[in-house]
């Protein structure tokens, strides 16, 4: 009896130890299973334009890969804490079946064994946008549903930051882009991250897609490991920019518009005055256009800098991209 009074006591104890294991295990699935992606992060929209956009901060790697998602025409999605990266594709078909964001975040987190641990915000083509933080990410941490934006964050050194962002978002003017930088911004100088930083991301849509991806996706700029990855995005923000000014040039010459063109190569110049590159393209633009009185000091000075330009320059006389003739070329080689 004693021997069966064992056994029986040794199968309860297994019984309740791999019971307990697996309670262990299961608790930490959300855990092992999703991306650690802690962080701050905006949806907005701009009613001027019809944008879309999405940003975040975080430290942790690559922050981008896990959290930003967004489509032209649909709408853009921030999924954190520990991340489900497929609320990015799910919800984003979710919105193109007529869903509201609302209902996408109720179906998606009433999917989600997890949803205690998700944070989620999803901002639709016409600026609407909700929100969800579940009650085990870890505090601080909540989200604010404004007109046309969503704020959320976790894991943060203080619960000032997601007022910050929104208050910041607000009172801002300008391009959307630089109107969700100054929101994670705002977060940072509240102190962010109690962790610290190390990656950002930033993505903006068309509100109305062309048909054509390699046209919708306005920015796209991903800061995957640096200490201060919020001064990099800004920075890599402004040379996005000046190339923008570089990509209208382009056009406005192709247009025969050279006023035009000028005006937004300088734009660009002006931007970064130390930039080879830009200056290079427009001394070419200039040469080709009957401008090469003009062009001729900024070749000096470009080859003076770098004599791999001037190695280049011949070459680009076979295939039209600068259309010179032999006198010329050489005025310019000198």
């Amino acid at each position: 009896m004693k021997t069966r009074n064992s056994i029986k006591l040794s199968f309860i104890l297994l019984f309740t130890i791999l019971n307990s294991s697996f309670s262990i295990i299961n608790a930490q699935f959300y855990k092992s299973d999703s991306p650690l992606a802690h962080t701050y992060s905006i949806v907005a929209f701009d009613p001027q334009t019809g944008d879309m956009g999405v940003a975040v901060q975080s430290h942790w790697f690559s922050v981008g890969t896990s959290v930003t998602w967004g489509e032209a025409g649909v709408g853009v999605i921030a999924t954190q804490s520990f991340v489900n990266a497929s609320f990015g594709p799910h919800g984003l078909e979710l919105l193109k079946k007529g869903m509201s964001p609302q209902e996408v975040v109720d179906e998606l987190i009433k999917r989600d064994d997890g949803r205690d641990y998700r944070q989620l915000a999803v901002l639709d083509s016409k600026g609407r946008a909700a929100s969800y933080t579940g009650s085990k990410c870890i505090q601080p941490a909540g989200n604010i549903v404004g007109d046309g934006f969503s704020v959320q964050a976790n894991l943060m050194s203080t619960d000032k930051v997601w007022p910050a962002m929104a208050e910041a978002f607000k009172n801002s003017k300008g391009p959307l882009a630089e109107r969700m930088l100054a929101a994670l911004e705002a977060a940072q100088k509240v102190g962010g991250d109690i962790r610290g930083k190390q990656s950002a991301a930033m993505l903006v849509f068309r509100g109305k897609s062309t048909g054509k991806v390699w046209e919708d996706k306005l920015v796209d700029l991903r800061v995957d490991d640096n200490p201060s990855p919020l001064v990099e995005l800004k920075r890599l923000l402004k040379v996005h920019r000046a190339y923008e000014h570089m990509n209208n040039g382009d056009l406005q010459t192709e247009k025969n518009n050279m006023a035009k063109a000028m005006e937004e190569y300088s734009a660009a110049m002006k931007m970064f005055p130390d930039n080879l590159e830009m200056k290079y393209w427009t001394a070419v633009t200039l040469a080709n256009n009957g401008r090469l009185k003009e062009a001729l000091p900024m070749f000096k000075e470009i080859f003076a800098k770098d004599k791999n330009w001037k190695a280049l320059t011949p070459r680009l006389i076979p295939n039209g991209l600068l259309k010179v003739d032999d006198k010329q070329l050489k005025e310019i080689m000198k």
